[in-house]
């Protein structure tokens, strides 16, 4: 097995691409901001789809552990669609303001979620660098 630091460029570049739409979108109309909320609603359970598919192929590779982040986080994805939902139904003032601030708290949680993915990301892939160099030495001292 070998790892490479392309996926870390293509985390690069889809951060870059979330960066700009929602600077973009702090200028852009309500309906236009809706629009880009539903797609990138999509987008991540999309996403999400996929992982789980993933994660149910590489359940018995990858071990419980893994799995359980995964799950938790598919919880916690659900519980907040849950609220946006119940919130977009209820358009008061006070129920709009409070969604806000559920929303921004939300946004927090998940950039920190995704820094501490990057720092275990970063951890795991230079740990399988190490135990292919590993491999290799031993590999040499046996020739």
């Amino acid at each position: 097995m070998s790892v490479s630091a392309d996926n870390f460029d293509k985390l690069s570049e889809r951060i870059d691409e979330a960066k700009r739409r929602i600077r973009a979108a702090a200028s852009e109309n309500e309906a236009e901001v809706k629009a880009k909320v539903e797609e990138a609603r999509k987008n991540a359970d999309d996403h999400a789809a996929e992982l789980s598919a993933e994660t149910r192929r590489a359940a018995d590779e990858a071990g419980a552990h893994w799995q359980q982040i995964r799950s938790d986080w598919e919880r916690h994805r659900q519980d907040v669609r849950s609220r946006i939902d119940e919130a977009e139904a209820d358009r008061d003032l006070d129920a709009a303001e409070m969604r806000a601030e559920w929303a921004e708290s939300d946004a927090r949680d998940a950039v920190d979620f995704a820094a501490n993915a990057i720092d275990e990301a970063t951890y795991a892939m230079l740990d399988a660098i190490l135990a292919s160099k590993d491999v290799r030495v031993l590999l040499d001292a046996r020739a």
